[in-house]
C-alpha cells in the first residue's frame, strides 16, 4: 500500500498580497515564494499554495454563464468556495 505523507491546501484568493499578509500576520505564516498569481507560505509542518482567483470576466458573460458559470478557472466567485481545516 502507498504510504500518505503530507497534504498541501491550495487556495483561491482574490488578491494575493492581502492573502500573504493576513497568513503571516494572524497565524505566522511565512512566504516561501510569491508571484503576482501564486505564493507559497509556510509554518511548522504546513505548507499552504495561494492562486489568484482575480478573473472577473464572468460578470458580464450573459445567458450563458447559467449554462457554464466557470471558462478559465480563475474566477473571482471561487475564492468564496473554499475550505480547510488545520487543527491546531
Amino acid at each position: 500500500m502507498i504510504r500518505l505523507i503530507k497534504t498541501i491546501p491550495v487556495f483561491p484568493v482574490r488578491n494575493i498580497d492581502k492573502a500573504v499578509m493576513f497568513y503571516k500576520a494572524q497565524f505566522g505564516f511565512d512566504c516561501r515564494h510569491k508571484e503576482t498569481t501564486f505564493a507559497i507560505l509556510i509554518r511548522d509542518g504546513i505548507e499552504l499554495h495561494l492562486w489568484a482567483s482575480c478573473n472577473n470576466n464572468w460578470k458580464w458573460k450573459n445567458i450563458f454563464l447559467f449554462l457554464k458559470p466557470i471558462s478559465s478557472g480563475t474566477e473571482s466567485f471561487l475564492a468564496g468556495t473554499h475550505s480547510c481545516r488545520i487543527e491546531v
